[in-house]
């Protein structure tokens, strides 16, 4: 069984900084696209930023400039480095990734239990 364990959430002030990380364990034999999603209380979950195996990346516009998502395939992690933070940041955030588990069996999409992240003064 595959599992997303996120790691890295806190309470920051505006302006500051948070690194997330996500690792994923189990029975792996590649993963494809990483994702991170947030939600905010009372609203709709979000999706924040892609990274896809070969690097390349998509952010929402709310966070572009702000947000960089990276990963490292060897360790089966993906991270997302927050900067500039604003209140309106604050949310759940959680990891999603598509993994095959063996060579022939299916995609599949796996969710974390999500991190919390509050931006406040």
């Amino acid at each position: 069984q595959v599992q997303l364990v996120e790691s890295g959430g806190g309470l920051v002030q505006p302006g500051g900084s948070l690194r997330l990380s996500c690792a994923a364990s189990g029975s792996i034999f590649r993963i494809y696209t990483m994702r991170w999603y947030r939600q905010a209380p009372g609203k709709q979950r979000e999706l924040v930023a892609t990274i896809a195996r070969d690097g390349s990346t998509n952010y929402a516009d709310s966070v572009k400039g702000r947000f960089t998502i990276s990963r490292d395939n060897a360790k089966s992690a993906v991270y997302l480095q927050m900067n500039s933070l604003k209140p309106e940041d604050t949310a759940v955030y959680y990891c999603n990734a598509d993994i095959r588990e063996t060579i022939n069996g299916r995609l599949l999409n796996y969710w974390g239990q999500g991190t919390q992240v509050t931006v406040s003064s």
